[in-house]
């Protein structure tokens, strides 16, 4: 399920983020995690696996009032392989909808196959 981000959640979020591979470095994420706070339209969701109650997996977005664009999606690699970005976008386009989701660079791929399955 999605949990909206709050400050209990930084260190996993940010062990989350660093499998994005340009946020590896520490102080690009700590950028990235303020740039997220300073605006209302922009947020970071995490998922809880309902099997373990782990958080494994982030998504963070920014929201207009047509579209939401998909920022970052990373899933802890212990979790990979088992269809968590999917149940991630699908609780996405869940909570967001009517608004369609886009996809940056980075994010288009995951996106475009979501949209096939």
């Amino acid at each position: 399920m999605l949990v909206i981000y709050k400050a209990d959640y930084q260190k996993i979020t940010m062990g989350l983020l660093s499998y994005v591979p340009d946020l590896k470095e520490t102080s690009r994420l700590t950028k990235e995690m303020e740039w997220y706070s300073q605006e209302n339209n922009r947020q970071l969701f995490l998922w809880k696996s309902e099997e373990t109650g782990d958080l494994a997996g982030v998504i963070g977005i920014e929201e207009d009032e047509e579209m939401v664009l998909l920022r970052h999606i990373a899933v802890n690699p212990s979790y990979r392989e088992e269809g968590m970005a999917y149940r991630m976008l699908n609780a996405l386009s869940k909570r967001c909808s009517p608004k369609r989701i886009v996809g940056t660079l980075e994010t288009a791929s995951i996106l475009t196959k979501w949209q096939k399955a």
